[in-house]
């Protein structure tokens, strides 16, 4: 199963997308707190409609308790602008983890830092910041799904 790891997110509305994102490719999606909203919050739920009770979702009090659950190797990939590699270039198996960092300031630089050779990117014009999450999500989500084996019979 694919892996959706938000660290840290912001703005409910997104995670709810992403959570409905991960229902439609059978992926997991992990939260790493501190969130900036309650799980509960009625526009995450919103966002995500009548998908919710179907995500398999878990939450995690920060980055180090999911590593010792999953530690990291060379299927942990971690989307930035920083990266010089594209998110198609990587060769993502059934049980990879994608990591995105918050909505306002990306992955922390000392996590990117840890595994240089695993920063992917979505390639854009030099003039634009970022993408929105639940966009940047969908795209390497279905990039890994389009790569997997198992996904091949949806």
């Amino acid at each position: 199963m694919i892996n959706i790891i938000l660290i840290q997110p912001r703005i409910p509305q997104n995670t709810g997308n992403i959570g409905r994102l991960c229902v439609a490719g059978n992926a997991r999606l992990h939260l790493i707190h501190p969130l900036g909203f309650f799980i509960d919050e009625k526009s995450l739920k919103r966002a995500g409609m009548d998908y919710w009770e179907k995500l398999q979702v878990q939450e995690w009090q920060n980055i180090q308790e999911f590593w010792e659950a999953h530690r990291v190797d060379k299927q942990h990939f971690f989307l930035t602008t920083k990266a010089q590699k594209n998110y198609y270039e990587a060769d993502f198996c059934d049980e990879c983890f994608l990591y995105f960092g918050r909505e306002d300031a990306g992955i922390e630089p000392n996590i990117l830092s840890l595994y240089p050779n695993q920063n992917l990117k979505i390639p854009m014009v030099s003039t634009t910041r970022s993408i929105n999450l639940a966009t940047a999500v969908g795209a390497v989500l279905y990039e890994a799904i389009r790569q997997s084996k198992n996904y091949l019979h949806f």
